[in-house]
């Protein structure tokens, strides 16, 4: 079992960066792929960044690839999504997810954390 909390959410201004963090316990985060996904009011969740096993390979949605970063520490046990140029249209709450696959699908991800709120004014 993996117990993921996410942090990091808040309130800023269209253009400012945010820095997401994903801390996991109860298992070794080095054993499974992350992904991070977001939720807007009204709208079904989406994928946004996924890392592999190793960190050796990452993939972003469209509407956020050349701002956000995805990134892993698992000697902190610790996933990472660095947002910057922030849009207004980012706002959503945020979900880090692990689970055995490298992928965007969240169906293939086995434990979810609890998520944190993003919300970017205009």
């Amino acid at each position: 079992q993996v117990q993921l909390v996410e942090s990091g959410g808040g309130l800023v201004q269209a253009g400012d960066s945010l820095r997401l963090s994903c801390e996991a316990s109860g298992r070794t985060l080095s054993t499974f792929a992350m992904g991070w996904f977001r939720q807007a009011p009204g709208k079904e969740r989406e994928f946004v960044a996924t890392i592999s096993r190793t960190g050796t390979f990452r993939n972003y949605a469209d509407s956020v690839k050349g701002r956000f970063t995805i990134s892993r520490d698992d000697a902190k046990n610790t996933v990472y999504l660095q947002m910057n140029s922030l849009k207004p249209e980012d706002t959503a709450v945020y979900y880090c997810a692990a689970g055995g696959r490298y992928h965007y699908t969240a169906r293939v991800y086995d434990y979810w954390g609890q998520g944190t709120q993003v919300t970017v004014s205009s």
